[in-house]
């Protein structure tokens, strides 16, 4: 494979999907992150920190910290499912970049309904159908994604429904990295057949097993459903431990198993006395297995921030209880709408989060002794009356009939209102054809009986390689559908990735789509019917409501509206102001002693901020005092009259006004009333006035009569160098 990523340039699908049939994966297997010893990363020294990325995106705060960007220890997930693995791509070499190593695919929840496997690329609602090319195509991508940020990346699917065995040797065969295989998933989700489920696991877990793909269980899913899921911690470690014995009995390494560890609570609850308690019980019983940390998807909400929110609180839990894998879950699952940027701020909530928290154990210590302790006892004394009375009752399939799972009370007391599953029905009753006494099968990784004429090294041989051994030998099928599939979609969007035309989009290429904010004060439903027609006469197509929050229930409700728009940009009629180049720092220096620079300084009106002005000044601060100029710093909440009398004053060559407070637009009548009174005192044309604050531009400053204007970033060196070529026009220096 020639092609290579260019940072500078976006990925090219097309280019990717070249090949195809003759692509085969370069690795197999998980791949666990590697710790960066000694972990001194800049001035800093953490404790537990892997080795960092070639190529990323920092922290927004890592600015001020040299852009450093550490990568915890554990193994952070994204989850997309955009439904077009085409776009896909995009959003995973923007997560890679961000730091995520754990890249699932959602599949459609149809899927595990199907009996076979799909070729070519239909359509995905919600998800992706997993088919040969998309998989292919992903991993082919990741390949190309590893390469440009330094780190391996595990991409991810789901082993599940009655095409379980078939998919689990699709994803050995094209390099998957993990999968979501659980026999209870099945069951009570899906409603398959009891023994079917179990007996497709079996092969599935054989093929994944030899295959080293790590496998992640789907016990959380009670949690999520039950009614009331702090109830059913209990039954949450026997089902994973059903799943782990199960895993092991079938030949899976221990190394290789996983548990997904979903928080039963959210805030307004005590969350730490639910989720704390639980978290430490599944780690004294499951010490041998890994963990992936989920947040609890029942409990998010439209509103992006209360996701969050909860989310670094479970982050927390996972930093206390050593979680190998953070999962982020798009933080905007209950919008339902899954958007690249939010792919992103999930990912940044983890890594902000577990930097933060980077050797905790060392600073504080779980008190086990007292309510905790007692707690965990609890739990796990309850979880092994569970599994005592699933024996008791003649096993887990006459428990399921009986309704045993994902019952809201806490127990040993039933509600009554668990899942119950007839052994006899269900997806694929009726469908197990018991084997031969000579059964055969000349294939690898065949679990149970696999009758071969003595001698036989490996199965396959017999066939001269079978396609887990021989790539070559699979069958590769590019389109079935002539009407929906990649490359029609890759037409339709090729202006937006490779013309000249820009468009919004926050999930597809081109897909036009946007989302306004608006704080309207009525009450709610007011406010959502007003916010709808307002996006309708901003010119948004098909406005829809995704996000509506109370602030009062009279004065007013915060409403986030998304809406379809066909404004597209030519960018090469697109005019973006030059670079300002700055002055050698030796050119300002000799500038600066010739006139003997002398400036007065403050932040104006009645703001109290100092920070900014300070750094803009002061040496320590690589501020204009360290190019030789002489300043008169006057404080806060100077009168603006006050600076232009200090320049009259000490003769300043220039007043250096801050100004970040901008309600009511203060900061543009603080920039006119300093040009107005130096005009006044008849000294404007012999004086540089220059403001700086967050809400301020170049643009907005000289509307407002200042010589130039800086705002959020800005340095020592950006404002005396504009100063001094301000200084040569006017032929001073």
């Amino acid at each position: 494979m020639t092609y290579k990523l260019d940072p500078n340039k976006k990925i090219d699908i097309e280019e990717i999907l070249k090949d195809m049939e003759h692509y085969s994966p370069r690795r197999k297997g998980w791949v666990w992150r590697e710790k960066l010893e000694g972990g001194k990363i800049g001035p800093f020294t953490y404790k537990n920190v892997s080795l960092p990325l070639k190529n990323s995106v920092p922290l927004p705060a890592a600015k001020y910290f040299n852009n450093i960007d550490p990568q915890p220890m554990p193994v952070i997930t994204t989850e997309i499912a955009s439904g077009r693995f085409e776009d896909d791509i995009r959003r995973m070499r923007m997560a890679a970049w961000h730091g995520a190593d754990h890249i699932m695919v959602i599949r459609t929840t149809g899927q595990s309904h199907i009996d076979g496997l799909l070729e070519g690329t239909p359509e995905g609602v919600g998800g992706v159908p997993i088919t040969r090319k998309q998989i292919r195509a992903s991993r082919k991508a990741c390949d190309l994604i590893e390469d440009e940020v330094g780190r391996k990346i595990n991409f991810h699917s789901y082993v599940s429904g009655v095409a379980g065995p078939e998919v689990a040797v699709l994803f050995a065969e094209e390099g998957i990295n993990g999968a979501h295989q659980d026999p209870q998933y099945n069951v009570l989700y899906r409603n398959v057949n009891m023994y079917r489920s179990f007996v497709d696991a079996a092969s599935a877990k054989k093929v994944m097993a030899d295959a080293e793909i790590f496998q992640i269980d789907g016990a959380h899913n009670a949690n999520a459903t039950a009614k009331e899921g702090w109830s059913v911690m209990p039954e949450l470690l026997v089902q994973h431990g059903i799943n782990c014995a199960f895993s092991v009995a079938v030949g899976m390494p221990k190394s290789h198993i996983g548990l997904s560890t979903v928080p039963p609570c959210a805030p307004p609850t005590p969350k730490l006395w639910y989720d704390l308690p639980y978290a430490v019980a599944l780690r004294d019983i499951f010490s041998e297995y890994k963990f992936r940390a989920q947040q609890n998807t029942r409990y998010i909400e439209a509103d992006i921030e209360e996701a969050t929110r909860t989310h670094v609180i479970d982050t927390l839990i996972s930093a206390l209880t050593s979680a190998d894998i953070q999962s982020t879950i798009t933080p905007d699952e209950g919008r339902n709408v899954p958007w690249h940027y939010n792919n992103i701020r999930g990912i940044e909530t983890a890594k902000q989060t577990l930097n933060a928290l980077d050797g905790i154990k060392e600073l504080l210590q779980i008190k086990r002794d007292g309510p905790l302790g007692e707690m965990v006892r609890d739990i796990k004394e309850r979880a092994v009356c569970f599994l005592e009375e699933i024996l008791d009752n003649g096993g887990y399939f006459a428990s399921v009939e009986k309704g045993f799972f994902v019952d809201s009370a806490h127990y040993p007391e039933r509600n009554g209102d668990g899942i119950a599953r007839d052994s006899r029905g269900g997806v694929g009753v009726d469908t197990i054809v018991k084997r031969d006494d000579d059964y055969l099968a000349p294939v690898c990784s065949v679990y149970g009986d696999n009758h071969l004429p003595e001698g036989t090294k490996k199965a396959c041989d017999l066939i001269g390689g079978c396609t887990l051994c021989k790539h070559d030998k699979i069958a590769y099928i590019d389109e079935i559908d002539q009407t929906d599939n990649c490359n029609i979609r890759l037409q339709k969007s090729a202006e937006f990735r490779k013309g000249n035309m820009i468009m919004p989009e926050t999930e597809w290429a081109g897909d036009g789509t946007v989302l306004i904010q608006v704080f309207i004060p009525e009450e709610i439903e007011i406010a959502k019917a007003a916010a709808l027609e307002m996006a309708a006469k901003m010119g948004l197509d098909t406005p829809e409501i995704v996000n509506a929050q109370v602030m009062h229930p009279s004065e007013g409700t915060f409403v986030e509206v998304k809406g379809k728009t066909s404004i597209a940009i030519d960018r090469t009629k697109i005019k973006i102001p030059p670079k300002d180049e700055l002055l050698d720092e030796d050119e300002i220096k000799a500038a600066v002693k010739k006139l003997g620079l002398k400036v007065v300084a403050g932040t104006v009106g009645e703001d109290e901020h100092s920070v900014g002005i300070r750094e803009i000044l002061d040496i320590k601060h690589g501020g204009i005092e360290k190019y030789g100029v002489k300043y008169h710093y006057l404080g806060t909440s100077v009168p603006v009259a006050k600076m232009v009398d200090a320049a009259i004053e000490t003769g300043a060559d220039a007043i250096l006004i801050s100004t970040i407070i901008s309600h009511n637009d203060v900061h543009k009548k603080n920039m006119r009333l300093l040009d107005e009174i130096a005009r006044e005192k008849g000294i404007r044309d012999k004086v540089i006035c220059v403001c700086g604050g967050t809400q301020v531009t170049r643009e907005i400053a000289k509307e407002a009569g200042m010589d130039d204007g800086f705002g959020r970033g800005t340095k020592g060196i950006h404002v005396i160098s504009s100063i001094v070529k301000m200084l040569k026009a006017r032929g001073k220096v």
